[in-house]
């Protein structure tokens, strides 16, 4: 393990608590911003998982875990990802704030003990997604885009709550819509990204065939 998982373990006496524990490890840091989003988007998981009939206490566990790799300077990130063995791609080379997905996933492994693969890798493709995700990625993904960290109403936001109202995916996929037709404004295109946007495409379009289908019946 690197000496600074060996650290973060040694700065708080945990508690059964986890949420408390992971807000009251990223204050310790100084990432106050950090800690209040990620108090934002377990709330919003928990809400989401509710409407769409995901585990509430698993989405907010991973909503509040999310962003907890901010603890690891950025130029800590890749250094500590090869200590962990994480499969690190040429983009997050390139960018290595991005690998904060998957550091967050092993900190919330070995920090504090999360053995739910569920919420491990709800965590781990927080920022960008991937193909055919599971409910619960989905909505810890959006749950992070509608509750972001910077001031004003993110430009996506209506167009992701119209989509919410249809269905996850088709919320989801507003969002990464919106991403991959902004691509000159990203620092780099995760291929998971484009995977995620060419498997919910796919997924709506397919949905929308079965629709006008049912149509045809009903007309019939």
């Amino acid at each position: 393990m690197h000496l600074l998982l060996l650290e973060l373990r040694n700065q708080l006496e945990f508690t059964d608590d986890i949420f408390e524990d992971s807000i009251k490890l990223l204050s310790k840091y100084n990432k106050i911003i950090v800690a209040e989003h990620s108090k934002c988007v377990a709330i919003e998981a928990g809400q989401l998982a509710n409407v769409f009939g995901e585990n509430c206490e698993d989405a907010r566990l991973a909503g509040v875990l999310h962003d907890i790799s901010a603890v690891i300077p950025n130029d800590k990130k890749i250094e500590v990802a090869e200590s962990l063995y994480i499969d690190i791609l040429s983009e997050e080379k390139q960018f290595p704030p991005i690998i904060h997905q998957k550091l967050s996933k092993e900190i919330a492994r070995i920090v504090f003990g999360i053995t739910n693969e569920r919420i491990l890798n709800a965590i781990g493709c927080h920022t960008t997604l991937k193909d055919n995700p599971t409910p619960l990625e989905m909505i810890v993904f959006i749950a992070d885009k509608l509750k972001w960290d910077q001031e004003g109403i993110p430009p996506y936001f209506i167009n992701v709550q119209e989509g919410l109202k249809q269905s996850l995916e088709n919320g989801v996929f507003a969002f990464v819509k919106y991403l991959y037709h902004n691509q000159s404004s990203l620092k780099v295109v995760h291929p998971w990204l484009v995977d995620a946007y060419d498997y919910l495409r796919e997924f709506i379009c397919e949905q929308r065939a079965e629709s006008y289908e049912n149509v045809d019946i009903l007309i019939k």
